[in-house]
């Protein structure tokens, strides 16, 4: 995929949430590039490349592995986004950028990144609307349950967060932190569009089969939601 000339259209943005898997290095036990190709084979939606940690890469090693989860990506026709790292995103013409309220400032971000997809993690009605008057495609909502894969993780705060903001915003959510298949459900029917998750697919033996239960569990409830 390259970048998209417009503003994605807020249905397709909704399908890309579905199954949205979040790595970097330090969260990987087998090659990055191959667990992206795991992954997308079983059914994931879109890839954020997330380097961050005590143990992360740097400048020419990181620019060198985004390059390689970006081909595996562009290979199979699916978004590449970069965490928090715009000048990267840019060198790379990535397909968008994902900030946390830590990072910079979302409006700023949509400035410099023009109609590129834009994802805001939040954490609160405020944070929510906030996002959405900065030009948020979509909202990162978590951590829903208890995750060790973010050294910064908040609190979680469970299904009724997404459920309290489907009610104030129509953006795009996908809910994010400690989901696993079993959990999947819950997300989705507390109104999320997908989920997205670390180690579920990153620490599986088979990434294929956990990518294509995940996305199962998420496509079936969808299905549900609406029957």
């Amino acid at each position: 995929m390259t970048s998209v000339e417009s503003r994605v259209a807020d249905a397709r943005m909704r399908s890309y949430l579905r199954l949205y898997l979040v790595l970097g290095s330090a969260n990987c036990r087998a090659d990055p590039g191959s667990i992206v190709e795991e992954a997308i084979r079983g059914g994931a939606t879109m890839i954020q490349f997330r380097e961050k940690g005590a143990n992360a890469l740097k400048t020419a090693a990181k620019k060198e592995l985004a390059m390689r989860i970006q081909s595996v990506c562009r290979r199979h026709d699916i978004p590449f986004l970069v965490n928090d790292d715009v000048e990267l995103a840019l060198a790379l013409n990535a397909d968008g950028v994902h900030v946390g309220q830590s990072d910079e400032p979302a409006a700023q971000v949509r400035d410099r990144i023009g109609n590129k997809i834009l994802g805001v993690s939040v954490h609160s009605a405020a944070e929510a609307l906030l996002a959405e008057e900065q030009g948020a495609d979509y909202l990162g909502v978590g951590p829903i349950y208890s995750t060790a894969s973010k050294e910064d993780a908040l609190e979680p705060q469970g299904t009724a967060i997404i459920q309290r903001l489907t009610e104030i915003t129509s953006l795009p959510i996908v809910g994010i932190g400690g989901i696993t298949a079993e959990r999947a459900p819950h997300v989705i029917r507390a109104g999320a569009d997908g989920i997205a998750v670390i180690s579920a697919i990153t620490h599986a033996e088979d990434r294929y089969q956990a990518a294509k239960m995940l996305v199962s569990r998420v496509t079936d409830s969808i299905t549900r939601n609406f029957a």
